[in-house]
């Protein structure tokens, strides 16, 4: 997926404002209560205006009041409107992807050329070298390499297998090499790509429950505000003061929180375009503001915290072996070994001179089981050799009656305390050393956990390695705990457990064992890569693939409810300053009181409150960038945070009318 532009085009803009007339339908604004109150004072305004015009009296201040209501009504759907259209251009690209796909769908022993429009869930299909992936599904059966830049906008090509967590394929993606047959795991209408279409469109965006409760307060704040504006004509009459229903609504307008009302859908919407702009597809905006609440970060260690890449980096022999021997038998036991881990023995091995690298006649692989947990190459019956980790080789060789040596349990300490994972190797009769497997720290890493922990947010790393492995990795990667020696259904407990205490948790996978994980987790991101059950159980799934994503997810998530608050503080602070230009200007003459709270001293009751109202509409539209863009996120405390927004968008909130009004109001005065 290509990233979104910082700008719009002005085709963008133009299509934004039209959409914004659009938006003015009763029925749609009634959505939003404060923005809903603005449209029934406009038709009132307007009608009253009409009703002057056609009688020949004076209309000049209705008019012009009319007009400023409406464009604040424009303005406020404008910044939602524009906030939708970031995404227009992202939908527009994942539906030209879904165009002309066609599929090889099995029947029998035949594969039927199809419309992929036509597929269905567990519909087989056949895809070849070059063809395009008709739809999502899981491969069953082959191996091939996949260029996702269509979704993902990443152009380096992935792996993806059969039986393995890294099996799920996205319809409209193209098939570099191999061949391979996919079930089909979705019908028409629900594929990844529709469901990042209704995202991105924001058709499908619903309020979030902060996002309702802070609508819930603003309609209260607005009532509040109505019932005290209700009570103004008695005494207006009670001191002598003509104050037309204009004028109440003018000040009605002024007083309600109608910036924070424009801009909250906007805010909401953003905050998943920013998602987006990471590759992170949130299945939902509470998925997003939920993110911002986390306070326990749920983190693998292999691939998350480290590259998942781990190397041999040396042979540690036990006591009475030479290193030559141990070296000879490392080499044996992985040069049939497919995985990262025994071709790094390998290649490790051969530096020593003394190798011999011919292959013993006869010899079996033996593979890698949960059940033994061990691998090697059997050569007869009575000769053999494997590696596995520590608790593995003891079981096996003490079957056999083969005795611990001495120094072992020192040495594999040693490389534990490093850090490193201790490999065990062993023949028939010996136990010959320790393979040390390193595996590098990401880096930048601890800088972003160190950020997460001023932001109040916990980190667990979870991790197979024994304690004093995991000890030492959690040590330099800066974590807040860990959870050694853990199997699948360890995290399921581990979130549980943390949830019921009261906390939000976070986590990433990507295999079908994670799904329960993340199905359970307040926020579960997937990987794209991994396994369709584990993307459907996630509600959010990340299209690069890289699990530190999950750090970027929370600031996201806290960005969000930085700027929904930082916006709603400005807007409150506003009506002080709002209320402090109308009042005293409608009253000043027959109050003294009045008079001396009339620190503006503005023209005229009638140019103090277009002033407001101009105002009023031109701060949604100077906002929207900001709301947008999001208020920057610094790794402070939530006190903290709290104390800057005050000082910066509440006393801002507060000085920033007064500058303005007063500066609008010399420029009216010399018209009215």
């Amino acid at each position: 997926m290509t990233t979104q532009a910082k700008t719009l085009s002005s085709t963008a803009v133009k299509g934004a404002l039209v959409d914004a007339l659009k938006k003015m339908a009763p029925r749609y604004m009634a959505k939003n209560p404060v923005m809903f109150v603005v449209l029934i004072g406009t038709v009132i305004c307007i009608a009253t205006t009409g009703i002057k015009i056609a009688s020949g009296l004076s209309f000049g201040f209705e008019l012009i009041t009319s007009l400023i209501l409406f464009v604040t009504l424009w303005f406020a759907n404008f910044a939602e409107s524009v906030a939708e259209a970031r995404g227009r251009g992202q939908a527009a690209s994942l539906r030209a992807t879904k165009q002309a796909l066609v599929a090889f769908k099995k029947e029998g022993s035949e594969f039927v050329k199809t419309e992929a429009t036509d597929l269905r869930k567990n519909d087989v299909v056949r895809v070849q070298q070059d063809e395009y992936i008709p739809a999502d599904g899981e491969i069953i059966e082959g191996v091939a390499t996949v260029n996702e830049s269509a979704v993902t906008g990443e152009s380096a090509a992935v792996l993806r297998e059969a039986n393995t967590d890294h099996s799920g394929v996205i319809g409209g993606t193209k098939l570099l090499t191999g061949e391979v047959l996919i079930k089909v795991s979705d019908d028409p209408g629900n594929s990844f790509l529709d469901k990042m279409i209704g995202l991105v469109e924001g058709a499908e965006r619903k309020k979030t429950p902060n996002e309702i409760a802070l609508t819930v307060l603003l309609a209260a704040l607005t009532a509040v505000f109505l019932i005290v504006v209700m009570t103004l004509p008695a005494l207006a009459s009670f001191v002598d003061v003509e104050l037309n229903y204009i004028m109440l609504i003018a000040l009605l307008v002024c007083l309600i929180p109608t910036t924070i009302g424009g801009l909250l859908p906007a805010i909401g919407i953003a905050g998943m375009n920013r998602a987006l702009t990471s590759n992170i597809i949130a299945k939902s905006g509470k998925a997003v503001e939920v993110a911002g609440d986390i306070d326990i970060l749920l983190l693998d260690k292999t691939g998350t915290i480290t590259y998942g890449d781990r190397q041999a980096t040396d042979f540690i022999p036990a006591q009475g072996v030479s290193k030559d021997e141990l070296i000879q038998a490392a080499y044996l036991a992985s040069v049939d070994d497919p995985t990262p881990e025994g071709k790094s023995i390998v290649k490790l091995a051969k530096q020593n001179k003394g190798l011999d690298e011919s292959y013993p006649e006869g010899a079996e692989f033996i593979p890698f089981s949960p059940t033994t947990r061990l691998s090697g190459l059997k050569i007869s019956n009575d000769e053999f050799f494997v590696k596995g980790s520590g608790d593995a080789i003891h079981t096996f060789e003490e079957e056999k009656g083969v005795s611990w040596p001495n120094n072992l349990n020192a040495e594999i300490g040693k490389v534990a305390k490093q850090g490193a994972t201790p490999l065990i190797v062993a023949d028939q009769d010996r136990i010959l050393g320790v393979i040390a497997l390193s595996d590098v720290i990401k880096p930048g890493v601890a800088e972003r956990f160190a950020r997460l922990r001023k932001l109040g947010v916990k980190t667990v790393m979870v991790t197979g390695d024994n304690h004093v492995t995991a000890g030492a990795i959690a040590a330099e990667a800066g974590v807040d705990d860990f959870i050694a020696e853990a199997k699948p259904e360890d995290k399921l407990s581990l979130i549980r457990e943390e949830q019921a205490k009261g906390h939000l948790v976070a986590m990433v996978g990507d295999g079908t064992n994670d799904a329960p994980a993340l199905a359970q987790a307040d926020v579960g991101l997937a990987m794209n890569s991994g396994t369709q059950a584990a993307k459907e159980a996630g509600n959010m799934v990340d299209l690069d693939s890289d699990p530190t994503k999950l750090l970027q997810v929370v600031e996201v998530g806290k960005q969000l409810l930085i700027t929904r608050g930082a916006m709603t503080t400005f807007s409150l602070a506003n009506d002080v300053a709002k209320y402090f230009a109308i009042i005293p200007a409608v009253f000043a003459s027959a109050l003294p009181l009045m008079s001396t709270l009339d620190i503006m001293n503005l023209g005229s009751p009638q140019s103090a409150v277009i002033s407001a109202l101009i105002f009023n509409a031109l701060i949604i539209p100077a906002l929207v960038p900001l709301a947008l863009r999001g208020v920057k996120l610094k790794s402070n405390s939530a006190e903290k945070i709290l104390r800057n927004n005050m000082l910066i968008f509440g006393l801002g909130g507060i000085v920033l009318p007064f500058i303005a009004i007063k500066l609008i109001d010399l420029v009216v005065s010399l018209f009215i």
